[in-house]
């Protein structure tokens, strides 16, 4: 599309990862070293944290295209996951077979076998959970007992957990205190500056062949302002400007460019620090100040026409029961009058035989 218009030979700015286009910054060069050192001297646990989009899956892959080939990855990306399912997701990340329906424990067992033959053939075994952040104690729990897999001298695995900011506060639990125990190297990738900003545009537009400068300073500037120095805001920001300027026939870049992608795209997929502001709730207005005399005086106040509004509703509770009460005995009154009325009809000589019968049918019954 743009491509040609500005000689690239590729878009510079995809949102794909791609390890061809690092930049290696100087926070990328100590998060290098950090996970080279990690893996190289056989630590178990090793823990990489940042901000989305900046860089994390990037930096994992350029280091994994480093590592030797006496190595075997596995790769999970699905962290949604309960505890027991967690060995299953790992057998089939190693592509180690294994029977359909077997128990948890079976599964384990057969993963110590995986672990024992690459053992033996010399080769280690490297597990990347990523976006750790989205995983439950539990399942942490679980990563950590198969740090538990080892030989008396050496691990049978190293596993590397890689995850957005929260991750480091979720293992600062105290009930994860044995997990945070394990975690021997960790860095964390932070956002770029204005300087850091302006290398890494120029170095991926010289990686599509084209010109370096093709970003002047000043937008190079509200780049770096609006998407706080992530990659992957800064690569949809520069990727939409190219487009605009392609589209309106436009060699130079300019910041009106800039601002008319920035107003199109509404702030879709870009977060500043001015809609941060705008999204952020309402200060609470403060309230005015009252002298602690008058105060009093409101709260006695208010104390006094409660003490009044019981006493009433007091009354009126006394009122209703009286009357109902009263209700009560006249219709008490009324129904032994209707009942007088009633035995009068009979004949009570009658009215006793009845019983009479009635009391001796009974006794027999029951006798």
């Amino acid at each position: 599309m743009y491509t040609q218009f500005f000689n690239l030979k590729e878009k510079p700015f995809n949102l794909v990862p791609n390890p061809n286009y690092l930049y290696v910054s100087s926070r990328h060069q100590n998060a290098m070293a950090f996970l080279e050192y990690g893996l190289s001297e056989k630590i178990g646990f090793v823990m990489l944290t940042g901000e989305i989009g900046i860089g994390k899956t990037t930096l994992i892959r350029h280091l994994l295209n480093k590592i030797e080939g006496d190595m075997d990855v596995g790769v999970v990306f699905n962290t949604n996951v309960y505890s027991n399912d967690l060995i299953y997701l790992i057998l089939n990340e190693f592509e180690v077979p294994y029977e359909d329906g077997i128990s948890k424990a079976r599964a384990l067992d057969i993963f110590y076998k995986f672990l024992i033959e690459k053992y033996a053939d010399g080769r280690n075994v490297l597990l990347i959970i990523d976006e750790a952040q989205n995983l439950s104690h539990e399942v942490l729990e679980e990563i950590r007992m198969l740090s538990n897999l080892q030989t008396d001298e050496d691990l049978l695995i190293q596993i590397m957990i890689v995850g957005q900011p929260n991750l480091r506060e979720m293992i600062e639990n105290p009930k994860l205190e044995q997990f945070a125990q394990r975690i021997s190297v960790s860095y964390h990738l932070a956002a770029m500056d204005i300087k850091e900003t302006k290398a890494y545009i120029s170095h991926r537009i010289s990686r599509a062949g084209g010109d370096p400068c093709l970003f002047p300073s000043d937008v190079v500037e509200k780049i770096h302002e609006i998407s706080g120095g992530i990659p992957r805001t800064i690569n949809l920001l520069c990727d939409a400007v190219l487009v605009y300027a392609y589209a309106d026939d436009k060699r130079a870049i300019t910041r009106d460019l800039l601002d008319q992608v920035v107003e199109d795209k509404g702030g879709l997929g870009i977060f500043t620090k001015e809609r941060q502001r705008q999204k952020s709730p309402a200060p609470v207005p403060e309230i005015e100040s009252v002298p602690n005399d008058a105060l009093w005086n409101r709260i006695a106040t208010l104390e006094q026409r409660m003490d009044h509004m019981a006493e009433s509703v007091e009354k009126e509770l006394s009122r209703v029961s009286a009357k109902a009460e009263g209700f009560r005995d006249d219709l008490i009154d009324e129904l032994k009058k209707q009942l007088e009325k009633e035995q009068a009809r009979y004949n009570p000589h009658v009215l006793a035989d009845t019983t009479k019968h009635e009391t001796l049918a009974n006794f027999e019954k029951w006798s």
